[in-house]
């Protein structure tokens, strides 16, 4: 039973770090509290305006305290990046997502981070500590990254852009490279 038990662990730690050297930094969080790497999407892909689906409304509480509802996106280009302390690509891919929140709020594009499996307070000192000034809302349960099921954003971190319309223009699992987000950025503020 030993030799069982001692087998299938090897197996699962072997399968473990196969998943890990995809290349993919995502780590699924919709799969009973465990974390498990899933295969990143490819960089730049806009979905065709035709076939852009409504996002889901939701609600919560931003870190800041304050309450948010998605509605206040309404008319504005969104970005949606799903994070969280403990993850490491967060920590490259946060800060950068803060030099293009200011390269284009002015142009109409909001940015909202949706902190997921975190505490509160580690969330708190990971944005201080990047000198993050875009809001993130506080969901521990991710229960808003449920509310997105249909697209990957149980993967983290995971990247959702939405259009004027409210309805999802780009989706991405895994680190998004800076001059991807930009590229599509252009393209959406193009689109108004």
């Amino acid at each position: 039973m030993r030799r069982t038990r001692g087998l299938l662990a090897a197996v699962l730690a072997l399968a473990a770090l196969t998943g890990c050297s995809t290349g993919s930094d995502a780590v699924d969080v919709n799969n009973g509290g465990e974390f498990r790497f899933v295969a990143g999407t490819p960089a730049g892909q806009v979905i065709a305006d035709a076939e852009r689906q409504s996002a889901p409304e939701f609600s919560g509480t931003l870190l800041t305290g304050e309450e948010f509802t998605s509605s206040s996106l309404a008319g504005d280009i969104a970005v949606l990046n799903f994070w969280g302390s403990w993850c490491p690509p967060c920590r490259v891919e946060t800060p950068q997502f803060q030099e293009v929140y200011a390269e284009v709020a002015d142009d109409g594009v909001q940015f909202l981070g949706l902190n997921v499996k975190d505490t509160e307070q580690l969330a708190k000192a990971f944005l201080e500590s990047k000198a993050i000034t875009f809001p993130s809302l506080y969901d521990p349960k991710g229960e808003v990254a449920l509310a997105f099921r249909d697209y990957p954003a149980t993967a983290i971190p995971s990247t959702i852009v939405l259009d004027r319309e409210n309805r999802v223009a780009a989706v991405y699992t895994g680190e998004v490279r800076q001059d991807d987000l930009r590229a599509v950025l252009q393209q959406l503020i193009g689109e108004a």
